[in-house]
């Protein structure tokens, strides 16, 4: 091969490697959105998440309803005293009392549930767009592979014919 033919094709080449599409690749910081919000609640959101947690299980129920028979039968069979007759005032009040401050507690959890989840919506979110960003940059390059590929051959092509 010439000099001349040698100095085309490595000016060709450095064009190719000028056009070579260039994507910077910024990961994301890894974020645990659970470690965050955790690192932030307050005394009084703990609290609440345990109230709620304690409160929405079945070991609570059992221990309530268990409860509220002993309390029950204690009154009716009168044992000890009747200290809550039948229609049972006291307990309605106590339950009332529970009932009153249970709801406001366990709605301050959920509330505090649904801003977690609109966090890790949003952290999602993100990470879709970075997503789709990386995978434009490789199809961007899986492009030029193949129009790379596509000069190889015809430069191949030509050199076949040119042989023959």
């Amino acid at each position: 091969m010439s000099q001349d033919g040698t100095y085309l094709i490595r000016k060709q080449l450095a064009d190719l490697a000028r056009l070579r599409p260039q994507v910077a690749h910024v990961p994301l910081p890894v974020r645990n959105i659970n470690v965050e919000i955790e690192k932030r609640l307050t005394v009084g959101q703990r609290t609440a998440d345990a109230v709620a947690n304690g409160m929405g299980s079945w070991r609570f129920i059992l221990i309530q309803s268990g409860l509220l028979a002993i309390w029950i039968f204690l009154n009716v069979v009168a044992w000890i005293s009747h200290w809550d007759a039948y229609p049972f005032i006291l307990l309605n009040l106590v339950m009332s009392f529970q009932a009153a401050y249970a709801a406001p507690i366990i709605m301050m959890s959920q509330n505090r549930l649904s801003q977690k989840d609109r966090l890790a919506a949003d952290h999602d979110y993100q990470i879709n767009l970075k997503a789709e960003e990386e995978i434009k940059g490789i199809l961007m390059h899986l492009e030029y592979q193949d129009d790379l590929i596509l000069q190889v051959l015809e430069r191949l092509e030509e050199r076949a014919g040119a042989s023959n």
